[in-house]
């Protein structure tokens, strides 16, 4: 046992750019578990930043400077966040306060008509299993008014934070986009000479990030703004809470759907009830969540969803344990890095022992 350890440290340690490359590994992951919390602002900024590169890179490619483009699709961005919260966060707060005072009600509502199916389908169904349901959904909902109570309470704490974050975001951002190419220049000056590995990675994962990023804002906008046409078509009580819950929801790969499924259908079945309309809303919603998982992510994540559904959602899980909620948005580009850094690591190797 410990020669075939020794042979494997042998053969994967062998090369000098592998063992830089694992220690930096090390390095990053122990610096964002101990201090992720401190790092939020940072991660924010630093997503932001890879979303606004690209119109950045687009102005400058027809002559602009960088100071200029910078400023210009800063301000723009600026601008249309302002916009948004002015106009989305008063009702999106309003409809959140009515739908849970209302949530008793449809949960009452929702047990009548479960009552009811020992005896529409006596053989598949019985009153015991109807009574645990109802249980289990009760148990959900308390659940999910305490936690509703406890993020309240803590916003009021945290007001003071959040309005630093709201001016020290914004400010990492516009510095990460002016002066990209020094403080990239900077942080490589920070690594070793042995960094070929690093180098062959960092590249790849540069990329994929900003397409990630970049893929991902314009996939929950488009699911989004679909499901509040088709609600509004409906004329469905709630449409805007429920589309921007439709769209965040893609934020987390398969999962992220099945839950708001629910508060969905609640709210078509408490409203229409066990009727047709409820059927050609709950089609309407479910054929928005089929062309988002089998037309829109391929179109937008050609290599992303080249990786097996076991691995995301293994690392959505993983990732998500340990850094919360950036590390379910960015499960499936450190999935990814995951695979980056084996496959470099082992053709590293390789052609260290080649050389030899």
């Amino acid at each position: 046992m410990l020669d075939y350890l020794k042979q494997w440290y042998n053969r994967k340690f062998s090369d000098p750019n592998a063992v830089t490359l694992f220690l930096l590994l090390v390095f990053t992951v122990a610096i964002v578990v101990f201090f992720g919390g401190l790092l939020a602002p940072i991660l924010a900024a630093l997503a932001l930043a890879y979303l606004l590169d690209w119109p950045v890179s687009r102005l400058m490619s027809i002559g602009l400077s960088r100071l200029l483009a910078t400023v210009i699709t800063f301000t723009l961005f600026l601008a249309f966040a302002v916009l948004a919260a002015f106009t989305l966060i008063p009702i999106v707060w309003q409809q959140s306060t009515t739908l849970i005072i209302e949530l008793p009600e449809m949960l009452a509502n929702l047990q009548v008509w479960l009552r009811k199916l020992p005896e529409v389908l006596p053989n598949i169904i019985d009153q015991k299993q109807v009574n645990e349901l109802m249980q289990g959904l009760r148990g959900r909902a308390v659940g999910f008014g305490e936690q509703l109570l406890t993020l309240s309470l803590n916003s009021l704490v945290n007001v003071v934070s959040v309005m630093v974050y709201l001016i020290v975001v914004p400010l990492l951002v516009f510095f990460m986009l002016k002066d990209r190419d020094q403080l990239l220049l900077h942080f490589s000056r920070l690594l070793p000479s042995n960094r070929q590995l690093i180098s062959q990675v960092g590249q790849e994962m540069n990329l994929q990030i900003m397409n990630y990023i970049r893929g991902k804002s314009i996939e929950v906008m488009v699911v989004a703004v679909v499901s509040f046409l088709t609600f509004f078509a409906f004329e469905l009580r709630y449409a805007v809470l429920l589309s921007i819950l439709v769209g965040l929801s893609v934020l987390i790969p398969y999962v992220g759907a099945a839950v708001v499924t629910v508060p969905v259908l609640l709210v078509a079945l408490f409203q229409y009830g066990p009727t047709a309309t409820f059927a050609w809303v709950a089609a309407a919603y479910f054929l928005i969540q089929i062309l988002d998982g089998n037309l829109l992510v391929p179109v937008l994540f050609s290599e992303a969803v080249s990786l097996n559904p076991v691995y995301i959602i293994a690392a959505v899980v993983i990732f998500g344990g340990i850094w919360g909620f950036w590390g379910v948005f960015f499960a499936i580009p450190l999935a990814s890095l995951v695979k980056a850094v084996l496959t470099a690591w082992s053709s590293g190797v390789e052609e260290q022992r080649a050389a030899n």
